[in-house]
């Protein structure tokens, strides 16, 4: 049994249930490495099953080693009933962060005998092995290339929906299996949403230009923001960047296996306070990046996250947001070491003025 598989077993036990019933995509890859979707693990003491239905019943054979193959034709909550049923298990684990309130009615009506206990999964995937961390670097490296590729696309009269295509363009061609999340350029005045996905706008010069793309390889994701100047900037707009600049490689020396999530994230609120920006920092610090985008642990307030443990992958990613002016935000993934955090995003972050 692997590593992932005893660190379960372990919370199975300490949370005295029989099985767990597993459907959120990311985990049921991270337990049993298959990849597709509509699908369930059930899991206990000697019982591993996936069940899917015919369109993976290939691709599971292939990537669920070690688990029970079991094809649903009637629909995926029946063969769930019908398998717990079978087990005779009396108290199982379930989802409750993701699962609906239709789903959870509809297995209790079908197994009145069943106890059902939320558990919280997602806290086993925070640290990475070797092989995701490896994966991680891999999205990393594309995106970092993806950037030096797409600067000459950014001009006046571009679009900037013209830019996120000519990213996500590069990042397939480069070996992405997909964007890890809806690609964010913002220009001029819009850089102050700091979800500003891309729209119609056309870039201006004179302009801040903001871009928040990531890469998945393997499943696992890359998150990298960098802002750029169309023209040369001005001193107000240099002043903001230098404060957010500051901020983020300030971030890299307290992101430190140890510290905890809330504390690293005042470190550096505070220190843009002190640069006179601190109510223009209006998210957290950073989040987990693995198989999904966003995931535990948390850098914000707001963190359940008592201290970080090496091997664990955050974002460090200050921002300062001007309404009816611009924004900046600098971004990288970073992993988490006893020292200092190791950006695995490398591409530049000096001020670049085309």
């Amino acid at each position: 049994m692997n590593t992932r598989l005893i660190n379960l077993n372990t919370k199975l036990a300490a949370e005295e249930v029989d099985a767990v019933l597993i459907t959120k995509v990311p985990n049921v890859t991270y337990f049993s490495g298959f990849r597709g979707d509509s699908s369930a693990l059930i899991i206990g003491k000697n019982v591993r099953k996936l069940i899917t239905d015919g369109r993976y019943t290939e691709q599971a054979v292939r990537e669920a080693k070690g688990f029970t193959l079991v094809e649903q034709t009637e629909g995926l909550r029946k063969k769930i009933v019908e398998e717990l049923k079978l087990s005779g298990f009396k108290r199982v684990g379930i989802e409750g962060l993701v699962m609906t309130v239709a789903e959870h009615a509809y297995l209790k009506k079908e197994l009145a005998g069943v106890e059902f206990k939320s558990l919280e999964l997602d806290t086993l995937r925070q640290v990475k092995d070797a092989a995701e961390i490896d994966c991680i670097r891999e999205a990393c490296r594309i995106a970092d290339e993806t950037f030096t590729k797409v600067l000459p696309v950014i001009k006046p009269g571009v679009r900037e929906f013209e830019v996120a295509a000519e990213l996500e363009y590069f990042m397939r061609r480069l070996g992405s299996e997909r964007a890890a999340f809806t690609t964010i350029v913002a220009s001029g005045w819009r850089g102050a949403l700091p979800h500003g996905t891309a729209s119609d706008k056309k870039i201006c010069a004179g302009e801040l230009v903001t871009m928040d793309f990531g890469a998945t390889f393997n499943g696992y994701c890359s998150d990298i923001t960098r802002t750029i100047c169309v023209g040369r900037a001005s001193d107000k707009q240099r002043k903001i960047y230098n404060a957010v600049l500051d901020a983020q490689l300030y971030g890299l020396t307290v992101i430190t296996a140890g510290k905890g999530g809330k504390d690293i994230d005042a470190a550096v609120r505070d220190r843009l306070t002190t640069a006179g920006y601190g109510d223009y920092f209006v998210h957290g610090l950073g989040h987990g990046v693995g198989l999904e985008i966003h995931e535990e642990p948390r850098l914000s307030k707001l963190s359940k996250c008592e201290r970080l443990l090496p091997n664990m992958i955050v974002t460090d990613e200050p921002g300062i947001y001007v309404g009816n002016f611009g924004g900046v935000r600098i971004e990288d993934t970073v992993l988490v070491t006893a020292g200092e955090a190791q950006p695995l995003t490398r591409s530049p972050k000096n001020l670049i003025e085309l």
